[in-house]
């Protein structure tokens, strides 16, 4: 099992747990508010489990049809991923106007905190893994993991604003309104997980100043390089292709220049693992 299904099966694991934890006490509660938290937490499940398909997909080796491997999939896995978290947040939408008014129990406030420091903490643990691994399903499922500390915040505001419903009657309709500003939250959120994807799948380039700034160093530390054209960095799934012009001594034989190239792509492969496709292309340094 790699390191980022490993992360992935913790947040599978505690979405199972809190969806259970909300389901329950949401019906004990009498609170419809957290019966749909819980059922949200649920699609956080079905997220992590295409994301947990979505990488291994990408982590398969390259083969006849696909000699740069499957690293896309995990593109298109986050794409899903954002789809449905913008179904989830139209869904609730549609779910405020059909729901009766009901005041829930107290007992629902203490469960809306535990569920909010729980759910805090794992969707930081994922968000930042997938940061430390640079991996967008990661990035995506934390994304989505935090919409939901969101609407167990909301959910826990209109708690305790439905508690003095019978003071002020305006707070009967605090469940509607924090329903309707989760459901926009998640829908602001899915799109930027789509739209964020879209961008890498058009084969975005690596920007990082200081972490092209190495490569360069190290593409200049042959002698025979006197120089670099164009560099491309592209992330492909979890790898990157690498694509370079470099002007070499015009004076040395071809059989060299090809050896230099060789020992030049070992060594940028050596450097960072995740550099896994190289094509450089030589020029006369004249």
């Amino acid at each position: 099992m790699n390191k980022v299904t490993k992360v992935l099966l913790v947040s599978s694991i505690t979405n199972i747990f809190l969806s259970i934890i909300k389901l329950i006490f949401g019906f004990i509660g009498k609170s419809s508010a957290l019966i749909a938290d819980g059922i949200h937490s649920f699609s956080d499940l079905s997220t992590d489990i295409i994301a947990i398909l979505g990488n291994k997909l990408a982590l398969k080796p390259a083969d006849k049809e696909h000699p740069f491997g499957h690293g896309k999939t995990e593109y298109i896995t986050s794409m899903i991923i954002g789809v449905i978290i913008i179904i989830l947040g139209l869904g609730l939408i549609n779910e405020v106007f059909n729901k009766e008014i009901t005041i829930p129990s107290i007992l629902v406030v203490i469960v809306s905190i535990f569920t909010i420091i729980s759910k805090y903490i794992v969707s930081y643990y994922i968000y930042k893994k997938g940061v430390e691994y640079k991996n967008n399903i990661l990035i995506a499922s934390g994304k989505e993991s935090r919409t939901d500390v969101y609407s167990s915040i909301f959910v826990f505001v209109s708690i305790i604003l439905m508690q003095f419903s019978n003071a002020v009657s305006i707070f009967r309709y605090a469940d509607l309104v924090g329903t309707i500003v989760i459901a926009i939250l998640i829908i602001h959120t899915g799109y930027r997980v789509l739209m964020d994807n879209v961008s890498i799948l058009l084969e975005e380039q690596i920007i990082d100043k200081d972490y092209i700034k190495e490569i360069k160093k190290i593409i200049l530390s042959f002698n025979e390089i006197k120089g670099i054209g164009e560099l491309h960095i592209l992330r492909y799934g979890p790898y990157y292709k690498l694509l370079a012009n470099v002007r070499m001594n015009d004076k040395i034989l071809l059989s060299e220049a090809h050896e230099i190239i060789d020992k030049l792509e070992n060594s940028l492969k050596k450097h960072d693992n995740k550099i896994k496709y190289v094509y450089i292309h030589m020029e006369p340094q004249n």
